[in-house]
């Protein structure tokens, strides 16, 4: 199957960073704009309550889901945006490495935020994603 992602490095910015810097899609791609996928059991209830990891690889699930239902899948991301409820770097990494390792090397560029407060009772993670794909 064709993808419509090109994801885009530069020589001039560090390789520390686990993903690309920039991505794009050709114009006749149909972009799928994601609500932020929460750590939500099917009956409501928050997965994993306290551990960082176990509500990204929640979060993960349900944003495939997701996908799924919209024609795509993680290979189709073209970016990501990584919200964590914690002011601490430790649990932001936490959740960060399960997202990183659930895109394997279709490492798309992503921002990771620690915030305040996210909008589920025990909720820690939630993650934001936009896809393009190929309609052929």
């Amino acid at each position: 199957m064709a993808r419509a992602i090109t994801l885009i490095r530069s020589a001039s910015l560090s390789d520390v960073a686990e993903y690309a810097y920039a991505a794009t899609a050709p114009a006749d791609s149909r972009l799928i704009f994601l609500a932020g996928a929460c750590p939500l059991n099917g009956d409501g209830s928050t997965a994993a309550i306290g551990d960082y990891a176990g509500q990204a690889l929640k979060a993960v699930e349900n944003m495939q889901a997701a996908l799924t239902a919209a024609g795509a899948s993680l290979q189709d991301v073209i970016s990501t945006r990584v919200l964590v409820a914690s002011a601490r770097r430790e649990d932001l990494v936490a959740a960060w490495q399960v997202v990183r390792d659930s895109f394997a090397d279709h490492d798309v560029p992503s921002t990771l935020m620690g915030v305040t407060v996210l909008g589920y009772k025990d909720q820690l993670v939630e993650i934001e994603a936009v896809a393009a794909v190929l309609d052929s």
